[in-house]
């Protein structure tokens, strides 16, 4: 596959899971988006179109902490500080939106960080 087709593949992936996957105010979505040098999440409900919660290796609070780890142990780190902003804001339960990436590596060291901090999906 080119590059192309690969993101083209990912982008269909993607309209596949968000026809089946919403945020309400009871249960807001977490997306996540994976870039090549860095990794975002938001907890957004949707039906109000409003960001709710978010964390991203950009962050301020997380940067100073990412030097010499590697890309799966950064997602960790954005997976644990989402977690707790959204508990914070007594969000429990999200539904998980990997944004048409495969569940495997930073994907899914974000959603186990996550669920070890304490939010369930």
């Amino acid at each position: 596959m080119t590059a192309v087709e690969t993101r083209a593949a990912r982008v269909k992936r993607h309209l596949r899971v968000r026809a089946k996957v919403t945020g309400t105010a009871d249960r807001p979505r977490l997306c996540v988006f994976r870039s090549l040098s860095n990794i975002y999440a938001q907890v957004v409900d949707d039906s109000r179109g409003h960001t709710l919660a978010s964390a991203s290796t950009l962050d301020p609070e997380i940067k100073d902490s990412l030097v010499g780890k590697t890309k799966t142990a950064q997602a960790e780190l954005v997976g644990t500080a989402v977690a707790q902003r959204a508990l914070g804001l007594g969000i429990e339960q999200v539904a998980f939106d990997r944004g048409g990436n495969r569940y495997h590596g930073r994907i899914k060291a974000l959603a186990e960080a996550a669920r070890k901090e304490g939010l369930k999906f």
